[in-house]
């Protein structure tokens, strides 16, 4: 059988791809029938514009991942937020110390469609880093894989913390320590930036760095949405698209959040080989904070295109309860994974 490319996975059907694994099925990669009676409740959901319905034709994987052989749950991943080991120095100042072990690990994306990624500690996205805005955050890297790697973060530090090669680049079997103090508060991440550079983030090695502001943020339920993708071929273009690593979990397992409640999500963008990815809400609009760098929103609306590194925080209420749609609006990336709901109750 010959290597699946991307439009080739859209048409296959239950199709063996990637050393055999029969994965994502139907029309779109995934357009899972729900056979069930059309019950009043369910006729009044697709009802509502901008609501998923519940009969034939939604949208979802065929079949599930493993999370436990993965070592991580997407729906976990919104809301773990690692504040580290935390401590105070002699100055009075916060400090989170974290350990990050990099290590050559194969992940399941998709149903039955595997990749060998690289990790920080065994999960990808790795680790969200959670501080607040003048804390000190030290990173041990402790490189257990066969390639050089580093921590890059974005923010504001010294050179020698920088995360790149001759600056904090770690050799096989080494370690090096990160120290610096967490600025500006907003929504912002860190990946590897060993070379070659593609190679390193696409693999795998990102996170989220989350850096509060001092006086804090209203009250809100808060998620973090890392959108990636993998070319589980290596041909230069990618094969799944995801929120958090595994294709259309969303849709299997829908996001659940409360009617009449401020929603806060951090979305990152660390997609390789394509130019821009893109969020769209249904049915509602949101608030948008560049970088999360403001407490006050930059713009109103419901569709956000960024390039690979921008990220923004979002907030958003949806009054009444539902399920809704929330994806890519690049129709491909939605066929290919990227494709994910609200539950709202």
């Amino acid at each position: 059988m010959g290597i699946v490319t991307r439009r080739g996975l859209i048409r296959r059907l239950g199709a063996g791809a990637l050393g055999g694994a029969a994965v994502l099925g139907a029309r779109n990669l995934a357009l899972a029938e729900e056979h069930s009676d059309m019950t009043g409740a369910q006729h009044s959901d697709m009802t509502h514009p901008g609501q998923m319905g519940h009969g034939a034709g939604s949208l979802g994987a065929v079949g599930t991942v493993d999370h436990n052989r993965n070592g991580f749950d997407p729906t976990k991943i919104l809301t773990d937020f690692d504040h580290g080991e935390t401590s105070t120095d002699r100055s009075g100042r916060t400090v989170h110390e974290y350990e990050f072990l990099a290590l050559d690990k194969e992940i399941e994306v998709a149903p039955g469609v595997f990749f060998p990624a690289w990790t920080y500690n065994g999960r990808v996205p790795a680790p969200t880093i959670r501080v607040t805005e003048g804390d000190r955050i030290r990173i041990k890297l402790v490189n257990a894989s066969a390639h050089n790697h580093t921590i890059h973060t974005h923010g504001i530090h010294p050179a020698g913390m920088d995360g790149v090669p001759g600056a904090g680049e770690v050799a096989p079997g080494e370690e090096f320590v990160y120290d610096f103090i967490a600025e500006p508060f907003g929504t912002h991440l860190y990946h590897c930036h060993s070379l070659p550079l593609a190679q390193h983030i696409h693999r795998g090695l990102y996170g989220a760095l989350l850096i509060d502001p001092k006086k804090g943020r209203p009250d809100a339920h808060e998620m973090v949405m890392v959108m990636n993708a993998f070319d589980t071929n290596f041909d230069g273009a990618n094969e799944v698209y995801a929120i958090n690593t595994v294709a259309f979990h969303y849709m299997n397992d829908p996001i659940k959040i409360n009617a009449g409640e401020l929603q806060r999500a951090h979305v990152i963008n660390i997609t390789e080989f394509d130019p821009l990815n893109s969020i769209h809400i249904h049915a509602n609009f949101f608030n948008l904070f560049r970088t999360g760098t403001s407490l006050e929103p930059d713009e109103f609306t419901d569709t956000i295109s960024m390039g690979q590194a921008e990220r923004h925080m979002i907030e958003f209420t949806y009054r009444e309860p539902g399920r809704f749609m929330f994806h890519a609006h690049q129709t491909e990336f939605v066929e290919l994974g990227w494709m994910s709901s609200f539950e709202v109750s």
